[in-house]
């Protein structure tokens, strides 16, 4: 109704108006802080910490349980003498296969077990066997080392991966026998397994041993009587092993007629499998915290 307000009486409203138009801004602005500072403090309050409640304890790391196994060999055998060798995880073809006498055309060199790179003659080791060789153009023997380490082949399923860890042994020295190789496995078996764990040797073939043997173990789970697990036979296969091939010896400059040695091979995560009643090898590889902090 301002335009009802005579002309003289206008500038002194308006100015009134103006007044109270700051003062309420003023206010609002005032009681706006006011409600800022309440929240914040209200927010403090909620976050605060009590320094005298117990702490969240958080999770404890441990060993991986192929880390676990992997040492548990590894001491064993240290403490039979062996001594901890190791390689490269890229190869090549001569201290992979040739200088372990295997042929050109044995099957292990076919590209669906190998994995080869673009470089030619060079390779993912399939073993850790070139360790072996590697330390006999070294080293005159006596030599007793095992060769713990990663290794890799082109196969994946529930008992395989491309990507899996091996301990090989080698011992070389005047008048070694194949007795000398099975007391050294049989006192490994039961230690890992336990003092009652039966070893059964059956021949085999392998290009850089001979004679050449496949180790079973007593199943560690229906002992003997047979079960699922060992397919009703009483027995598991947890290793390779032999006498070390004349070829072999001769590739590395050591005198076949002088010396003799035997080796062996093993798989990491199968015996683990067998420790500790694990039916897919794929459960090391996922890091699924449900599963590892079990061990």
């Amino acid at each position: 109704k301002v335009g009802e307000l005579p002309q003289e009486e206008r500038p002194q409203l308006g100015k009134r108006v103006n007044e109270i138009k700051e003062r309420l801004l003023a206010l609002i602005d005032q009681r706006s802080q006011e409600l800022k500072i309440k929240e914040l403090e209200e927010s403090v309050a909620a976050e605060r910490i009590d320094i005298t409640m117990p702490g969240i304890r958080p999770p404890r790391a441990q060993f991986h349980p192929i880390n676990q196994v992997l040492q548990e060999i590894n001491d064993i055998f240290v403490s039979m003498g062996f001594k901890i060798a190791t390689g490269p995880d890229i190869e090549t073809d001569y201290y992979n296969f040739g200088a372990l006498n295997f042929p050109p055309d044995h099957p292990a060199r076919d590209l669906q077990d190998t994995f080869f790179l673009k470089r030619e003659g060079l390779l993912l080791r399939t073993h850790t066997s070139p360790v072996q060789i590697r330390v006999m153009q070294k080293q005159r023997p006596p030599i007793a080392i095992i060769a713990p380490g990663k290794v890799f082949r082109c196969d994946a399923d529930v008992s395989h991966s491309p990507m899996f860890h091996q301990v090989e042994g080698l011992l070389v020295d005047h008048n070694v026998s194949f007795a000398n190789l099975k007391a050294v496995l049989n006192a490994f078996a039961q230690q890992l397994f336990g003092k009652e764990t039966q070893t059964r040797f059956r021949p085999s073939f392998f290009p850089f041993t001979e004679p050449s043997a496949e180790v079973d173990i007593q199943c560690i789970f229906c002992r003997g009587s047979g079960c699922r697990i060992c397919q009703h036979t009483g027995w598991i296969e947890v290793l390779g092993c032999g006498m070390v091939h004349p070829a072999v010896f001769e590739n590395v400059n050591i005198n076949p007629q002088e010396y003799s040695g035997f080796a062996f091979g093993m798989g990491v995560e199968r015996l683990a499998m067998l420790k500790y009643g694990i039916n897919d090898i794929r459960l090391f590889f996922e890091g699924d915290i449900r599963f590892l902090s079990q061990f």
